[in-house]
């Protein structure tokens, strides 16, 4: 991609640009942001780094590029983390600049950025970034700051510090000193104190006078003097001020900007600063709220399958068509304008979703579905954060389906924590739209499909399947740590989407690699931190037609971020040997427990996975003294009152699980019912037939399970699922979350 770089003149953003060429971007214009009074050396900003701005200008002839320059006239308006379009705020100079760059560059289509740790700077690149249809790339983000601050220096980056505000920093020793000469120092104040090496919390900031980049000259700081802005006792603060520099030229280098490398249009500005002003149409144009209105739908023209837990505060809603409209982004949108109906139904809006999971028929169709999806879910429309995706395909037509299904989990409380980070970084791969790395709500992450990106690139890693899933697994583990947490010991479960192309061995060749990884990451947490509490997840194996960029696996999981209280967890139990309630004649029998998996949180979550083998179904069918029929490959197809009896039978465990462990049917929050396409049995036959099975139950157990014809479960169409990557021909396979209000 085309660059625009915003530089600060510290190092952060000049090796950020270094790390861009290096991924393959090519840098063809600086932009940089200083105060409207030449004679402020530093802004009370959370924004930007002004100090030595007075030499910044001379960046333009050490590179070679076109450096593009703007005032900051607003202030620090909008001052909570997620930023919303403010009138008069600071953020809105960068919106200015970074708009007229691309006016007179249009090659232009990313911004770097040397941002590390601050969220908020981050978010502001990204919401500007949004704005213009620009790419944020941020590869120094969430990066080991020792590690930084020594490629750095290896990198040849010379920086010396121009703003000192740290125990330990002494404005009349450390100030203009080279970060090479400070490093050892620097790392023991971090030991001594706790500061940030690279400077993030403040301690310091520098200022680039070399570095491989500037390949036409280097700067030399002449003369400066130190002003100190507090003389505070523990924790001085000093500032350099730069009173003269000159450049000396550097011979026998070769360009990277040569004119082969870059457009005709920046040709002609090479080494040009442009001053960009204010524009009339400064706040109506800049500032305008988006409209995010979609077109209205009527409901009356179309049938719908819908479902809905029964939750109180946490539910899972389900759509699809009854009648296509047999064109995918038709479907969607269909689709999409009937969940907003039905949430506006129960006073909630997009800005109650935690989750959202995306079938559609055709993954060539993934740019269209995206298309539509941002048309109803919108930064604006979820200030506290937009929900967190799942995109896969299904086959849904041959099932009866629609080309598109939704089914979004629902908060009614607004109180939930978002990770959201559109930049491409080294840390995970890029949620560049409106769906969100992870949610955190009521203790539990809902973690977003991963593939097996390489981040930086953001392109599939190479070497299949089992190198996919280990890199997905990396990029979980990055997202975990974020919340406090980690895959391999906070884990509740893991659903793996496996596509049809890979193999049956090669799944299993998955499956090893997914134990090895978690096992090994157990070890090596309980060394570290001289404890072995884990959870033991449970594990679902989902085939399916295809994934995005045509992905062998996508990893979903979810966590149990606690709030450190103690909690005690397990996963396969023995029957406790209670009584069970006898429902449609089936009894407790050893075999059962084959089919169970579940980790229960005592008192908080209870999750099952329920797999039924076409071996299971003929032991259900021979104590039901239906034997007979089950001698046919094709038994499902040919007899319906087979899959009626395992209906019940998927019921009837679950409710006995969910008893043993003092959980109800009223706080499942989500329940899926995967049913293989090979069955040839059409949604119109399994809904109905679910929903008797748990109405049957209802009324013989006294529970109130059901919502009348209103199913709490949706059905969803595989090419097949198992516990074992392998031996994914579970005729029925039951996904069941529980939670405790």
């Amino acid at each position: 991609m085309k660059v625009v770089a915003l530089v600060s003149g510290g190092k952060d953003s000049c090796y950020a640009m270094m790390k861009s060429i290096h991924y393959g971007h090519q840098i063809v214009a600086l932009a940089n942001l200083l105060p409207a009074d030449d004679g402020v050396d530093e802004l009370d900003s959370y924004m930007y780094q002004t100090v030595g701005h007075q030499i910044i200008v001379s960046y333009a002839e050490c590179m070679g590029l076109p450096l593009f320059r703007k005032r900051i006239r607003g202030s620090t308006r909008h001052q909570e983390l997620g930023y919303r379009t403010t009138k008069g705020d600071e953020v809105e100079d960068m919106f200015i600049l970074l708009r007229e760059v691309k006016k007179q560059i249009p090659e232009v289509t990313a911004v770097s950025s040397g941002a590390i740790a601050s969220d908020y700077q981050r978010l502001r690149v990204e919401s500007v970034c949004s704005r213009l249809g620009l790419v944020s790339l941020a590869y120094l983000w969430k990066q080991d700051q020792s590690l930084l601050l020594q490629e750095m220096i290896a990198n040849r980056i010379l920086a010396v510090t121009v703003k000192v505000a740290a125990m330990g920093l002494d404005p009349a020793k450390h100030l203009g000193k080279e970060i090479a000469f400070l490093n050892d120092y620097l790392h023991k104040l971090k030991e001594l104190y706790g500061i940030n090496v690279c400077g993030e919390g403040g301690e310091y900031e520098t200022l680039t006078l070399d570095c491989p980049l500037f390949i036409n000259a280097r700067i030399v700081l002449d003369d400066y003097q130190v002003v100190m802005h507090s003389s505070d006792s523990i924790a001085p603060v000093g500032i350099l001020h730069p009173l003269k520099f000159h450049l000396e030229k550097k011979v026998d280098v070769q360009s990277s900007t040569s004119p082969d490398n870059i457009s005709e249009t920046s040709l002609q500005k090479l080494g040009t600063v442009f001053e960009v002003e204010d524009t009339l149409e400064r706040c109506e144009d800049t500032c305008k709220s988006l409209d995010c209105s979609a077109d209205p739908i009527d409901d009356l023209a179309h049938k719908f399958n819908i479902s809905r837990t029964n939750n109180k505060r946490t539910l899972s809603l389900s759509c699809s068509l009854q009648d296509s409209c047999n064109d995918l982004r038709e479907d969607l949108k269909t689709v999409l304008a009937k969940i907003e109906s039905l949430l506006a139904g129960f006073g909630f809006g997009w800005e109650n979703v935690l989750y959202i999971h995306l079938y559609i028929d055709d993954m060539n169709k993934f740019s269209e579905a995206n298309e539509t999806y941002v048309k109803f879910i919108t930064q604006e429309r979820c200030p506290f954060g937009v929900p967190s995706r799942s995109t896969v395909e299904m086959p849904l037509v041959v099932m009866g389906f629609s080309k598109a299904y939704m089914e979004v989990l629902v908060s009614n409380n607004k109180d939930k924590k978002v990770l959201h980070v559109q930049s491409i970084s080294s840390w995970a791969p890029s949620c560049i739209g409106p769906y969100s790395q992870a949610t955190l709500h009521d203790n539990i992450l809902h973690m977003a499909g991963q593939l097996g990106l390489d981040p930086p690139t953001m392109n599939l890693c190479s070497g299949g399947a089992s190198a996919e899933l280990e890199l997905a697994l990396k990029n979980c583990e990055a997202v975990a740590k974020c919340f406090r947490c980690s895959i391999s010991t906070s884990a509740i479960m893991f659903v793996v989407y496996c596509s049809k192309r890979v193999s049956s061995s090669e799944r299993h060749d998955m499956q090893e690699k997914l134990e090895t990884i978690l096992r090994q990451m157990r070890i090596s947490q309980s060394k570290e931190q001289n404890t072995c509490k884990a959870l033991d997840p449970i594990v679902l194996y989902v085939l399916v037609p295809d994934l995005p960029k045509r992905a062998c696996v996508e990893i979903k999981p979810l966590l149990y971020a606690d709030d450190g209280t103690e909690v005690a967890a397990e996963t396969i139990t023995e029957s406790s040997g209670s009584e069970t309630p006898s429902y449609w004649g089936f009894k407790q029998e050893k075999w059962h427990d084959s089919c169970i998996q579940k980790l229960v949180v005592p008192g908080k979550i209870c999750a099952v996975t329920l797999s039924i083998t076409s071996e299971d179904v003929e032991k259900i069918c021979i104590r039901s003294k239906s034997a007979d029929s089950v001698n046919d490959g094709q038994y499902l197809h040919q007899h319906k009152s087979l899959m009626e009896k395992s209906s019940r039978f998927s019921f009837y465990l679950l409710d006995k699980v969910m008893t043993e462990n003092g959980v109800g049917w009223e706080d499942i929050t989500s329940l899926r019912i995967y049913i293989p396409a090979s069955l040839q049995m059409l949604i119109d036959i399994l809904l109905p037939m679910f929903n008797k099975a748990l109405s049957e139950l209802s009324e013989a157990s006294q529970k109130k399970v059901s919502n009348g014809n209103e199913p709490i479960f949706n059905i969803v169409p595989v090419i097949g699922a198992g516990r074992s990557a392998s031996s994914v021909s579970n005729v029925v396979t039951c996904e069941l979350l529980a939670q405790k209000s």
